[in-house]
């Protein structure tokens, strides 16, 4: 397989324990269409990693190194991350960079569930306490109307 970006010879390498097929002179990689999955997996669960992974999809400059079809190029997850797709579903291109840049995204979106999970727990908490919130700014309240 040869590079969409550059034309390049593509070679197998090992990248975040999956073998890609690497780019010898723009260092891209051509991640098959299960392996982009793959490097989530390093940092996401299954659950985690639900939800849309295409936004703004446009037309790529690039073709499928795979099938020479033209590819589109998308934003991963609505972050500000382009990545190309091919549009017969055989992969994704990744430029220089581009992988380290998924797994920092998937560690702030694990993070952030996680956030949403602790804050849903603590209101589900409140609701069992029969409503009543206990945080700082409420007790203020409740002091002011004379209760503790």
């Amino acid at each position: 397989m040869f590079c969409p970006r550059d034309g390049g010879e593509l070679k197998t390498e090992r990248e975040h324990g999956i073998d890609v097929d690497r780019c010898v002179t723009c260092r891209g990689a051509w991640y098959d269409y299960d392996e982009l999955a793959a490097l989530e997996a390093t940092i996401a669960d299954d659950e985690q990693r639900l939800g849309t992974i295409e936004y703004a999809k446009h037309e790529s400059t690039l073709q499928c190194p795979v099938c020479d079809a033209p590819m589109h190029a998308f934003d991963y997850r609505a972050y500000n991350l382009e990545l190309d797709a091919c549009a017969e579903g055989h992969g994704w291109w990744l430029d220089a960079g581009e992988s380290d840049r998924v797994l920092v995204i998937m560690k702030e979106r694990v993070s952030g569930l996680r956030r949403a999970a602790s804050a849903q727990k603590a209101w589900y908490r409140t609701r069992e306490r029969g409503g009543r919130p206990g945080g700082v700014i409420e007790q203020l309240k409740g002091l002011f109307r004379g209760r503790r």
